[in-house]
């Protein structure tokens, strides 16, 4: 049979058909391949060249199941993502705040590519994007990549940093800013550096209201706070990403809660018992009003004990609310 120029692409094509089309409940049979390789790429070629060409990918590593029988056929049993890992990163991304609608669609689209079409189909089926509050900087993607690249290689960056105006346009603030990035991490559902200011100190921005990120000459200015173990530490004592001082603060809990304050604190975080209904804990955390807040949300099944300057300002947060009614 004589050959077309393509069959030196002919066992790439046989992959890539067989990683889009082939599933466990639908293999994929050498005739439909020799009809594939015909017909969309002008590749003609016998039965005993594709099952060549199977065993070569299987010898190569890829995991070609054959299937004998009237219906049987060939189909990969294994990928780089199996569809429950897909399906978990595909909820992140529409469940990302940080990522703009338009980005969240290419970033599932890309997703969906790693797996076959028929599994493809199941997971788009339940993709839910439109209407779910979505950042509206496009330039995100673009940012992260230079806060990488500008820890990566020991450096400072400026920026522009915006805020939301009334009229739901950017307002930016007078002045660029400058900064020794160390860390990205989530917090809730936002993207945030962790950066030294030689303004502000240990501080934090949003990464999507953040413009013109320009990576400077100048190495970063050393921070033990924001390197190594201390750096986790310094991120988990953070509250919603409002810095301050770290300090113990002892509270009491309703044993309803106890989901709540694993979820927010860890697994390690220890909750001694006080009574039947109740646990008492102590962490140490940077005290802002969103803690305040998140607190006083769980009414009177959580309550502050230690110290006493919390305390108090919790109770002047109370009162400066409850002047407003």
């Amino acid at each position: 049979m004589p050959k077309s120029d393509n069959q030196k692409l002919k066992i790439f094509y046989i992959l890539d058909y067989l990683q889009k089309n082939s599933h466990e409940d639908h293999p994929v049979r050498a005739s439909e391949l020799i009809e594939m390789l015909e017909h969309q790429h002008n590749i003609l070629c016998e039965r005993k060249t594709v099952y060549s060409d199977i065993a070569a990918l299987q010898e190569y590593g890829v995991d070609i199941v054959s299937l004998p029988g009237k219906n049987g056929g060939y189909f990969i049993a294994s990928r780089n993502f199996e569809r429950s890992e897909l399906k978990l990163l595909i909820d992140a991304v529409q469940s990302s705040r940080y990522l703009t609608e338009k980005k969240s669609r290419e970033l599932i689209e890309k997703l969906c590519n790693q797996c076959n079409e028929y599994d493809a189909r199941l997971m788009k089926r339940n993709v839910m994007v439109s209407g779910r509050v979505k950042s509206m900087n496009e330039t995100i993607y673009y940012n992260v990549d230079a806060i990488q690249d500008a820890i990566a290689d020991n450096k400072q960056i400026s920026f522009k940093y915006f805020d939301w105006g009334m009229d739901g346009k950017r307002v930016y603030r007078s002045r660029d800013y400058e900064a020794s990035p160390y860390s990205l991490c989530q917090d809730n559902e936002n993207c945030y550096l962790l950066a030294l200011s030689p303004r502000h100190g240990i501080t934090s921005y949003r990464v999507d209201r953040m413009t013109d990120i320009q990576i400077l000459s100048e190495n970063r200015t050393p921070c033990p706070e924001l390197t190594g173990k201390a750096l986790m530490d310094h991120a988990n004592q953070l509250f919603q990403m409002f810095a301050g001082d770290a300090i113990s603060v002892k509270m009491r809990f309703h044993k309803e809660l106890c989901n709540v304050v694993i979820d927010r604190f860890g697994r390690d975080t220890m909750l001694i018992p006080d009574g039947p209904d109740h646990f008492v804990f102590t962490v140490k955390i940077a005290v802002s009003p969103m803690f305040l807040s998140w607190v006083i949300g769980f009414g009177d099944k959580a309550k502050i004990l230690y110290p006493q300057s919390v305390i108090d300002r919790c109770k002047d947060l109370c009162s400066q609310t409850l002047s407003q009614y």
